[in-house]
């Protein structure tokens, strides 16, 4: 038993708690050097985010300091420094704002406006979230206060992703978009609230001595007060997990229901749409072929309670004018978007052709006719005449080793003239001097 204990124990390999405090405190303070690193790594985040790269975003992450302020407010509430929450929650507060305002002008003057994957999965917080913020910042913490500490920190800033949902907030700013910039703000104060309650469990359980004061009455006051922002911060952060937690319980729920009464029996599910926070709750379907008649739907409704989706009402969307409208509009915009890449797609293909000379049967003539000429290339360039006069040339580049005389190469200009339906033709020997 007392092996087990000194296998788990925490104490075992501390680092001496002022030296800690120390470092934790030094690592709280947004200024100078810390301010540029911050809005770097939120450029290159929105970035990453812009153009749907995981492997950018973990680079912003990496490089960003907003970890400490939030370590900080935990071990301020742990050891009741009052002095020490104040600091960390002012420059948690700057480094929010400063995240927040880089963020929206970058996706302000960003031309690519479009909703990505990435910028998708950071505006709606789940139970998932919470445990990986609580111990992401557990792991965080302990990694803290040991001797050897390594480097934790940016593999809970990894874990936690804190820059993501900041930078999402700023795209939802910026787009005009408040749903997105509620639930990624959302998802960044639940990552900054568990990481805090994580670092408070085991500030507390490795008992880190109380900041002492010399008032009394301060001292009582400092305590009430911050005991009161610890049942302030603990109460909703836990209810919260509760609520994220019955969601995904009612999302899995309704997935079962769907997959058991519909799916596994043909019919084909072209819309479908969940209102957990509406009073009742909202399940809203849409079938292909499939047309549901009234008893049918009555023996559905009484199913959900099968599934614990009590409290739910089920609408199921048949030939309606609102639905052929949804699914018409989804259809224009996956059409537009295509459409548009379309258009891009041939505008660069003209682009290339431009530049591009690949007709094999005339390459195969020339070899046959004019076989001294090889080795040859042959492409098209701009040529400029003067600052607002341009055109594009045929130009055959050839290397032979001996010359060829005037009279071949005119009958070889003609010919391609000819051939080509152009008098913009010019022939060069590449080795003349």
């Amino acid at each position: 038993m007392n092996k087990l204990y000194r296998f788990l124990n925490l104490h075992f390999g501390e680092e001496a708690k002022d030296k800690v405090l120390e470092n934790v405190t030094s690592s709280i303070s947004f200024r100078g050097a810390n301010v540029w690193i911050l809005a770097c790594a939120i450029v290159v985040a929105s970035v990453g985010l812009n153009v749907n790269s995981t492997a950018v975003i973990i680079g912003a992450m990496l490089i960003s300091p907003l970890m400490g302020p939030i370590v900080g407010a935990g071990f301020a509430l742990g050891t009741y420094d009052f002095t020490l929450l104040k600091k960390s929650i002012k420059n948690l507060a700057i480094a929010t704002v400063v995240s927040l305002f880089v963020s929206f002008v970058y996706f302000l003057l960003s031309p690519f406006k479009e909703a990505q994957s990435e910028l998708l999965a950071r505006t709606a917080p789940n139970i998932y979230d919470v445990l990986i913020a609580f111990f992401g910042g557990l792991a965080g913490v302990i990694a803290l206060t040991r001797v050897e500490k390594g480097n934790p920190i940016p593999g809970v800033a990894i874990a936690t992703a804190l820059m993501p949902p900041l930078c999402t907030a700023g795209y939802g700013l910026a787009i005009g978009n408040f749903s997105y910039f509620g639930g990624a703000l959302y998802l960044y104060t639940i990552n900054c609230f568990f990481i805090c309650i994580s670092t408070f469990l085991i500030v507390k359980f490795l008992k880190y001595p109380k900041v002492k004061f010399v008032d009394e009455a301060k001292e009582k006051r400092i305590t009430r007060t911050i005991s009161t922002l610890i049942l302030v911060i603990l109460i909703p952060s836990f209810y919260l997990a509760y609520l994220l937690l019955q969601e995904k319980k009612y999302s899995q729920n309704v997935d079962n229901f769907i997959q058991n009464e519909f799916v596994n029996k043909g019919y084909t599910l072209i819309y479908e749409n969940t209102y957990f926070n509406s009073r009742p709750k909202k399940i809203e379907l849409a079938f292909l072929d499939k047309k549901f008649d009234s008893l049918e739907i009555k023996d559905l409704k009484m199913k959900l309670a099968t599934y614990n989706l009590e409290n739910t009402d089920l609408l199921i969307r048949q030939d309606s004018t609102d639905l052929k409208r949804d699914i018409l509009a989804e259809i224009n915009r996956q059409s537009r978007n295509v459409s548009e890449k379309d258009v891009t797609i041939q505008n660069l293909r003209k682009e290339l052709a431009s530049y591009t000379f690949d007709d094999q049967n005339l390459i195969k003539e020339i070899n046959i006719l004019f076989p001294e000429l090889a080795p040859y290339s042959i492409g098209k360039q701009l040529v400029v005449v003067s600052s607002d006069s341009s055109h594009y040339q045929n130009i055959i580049t050839y290397n032979a080793q001996k010359d060829i005389n005037a009279e071949e190469l005119g009958k070889l200009k003609k010919w391609l003239e000819n051939k080509l339906e152009t008098g913009n033709i010019q022939i060069v020997r590449a080795n003349s001097q």
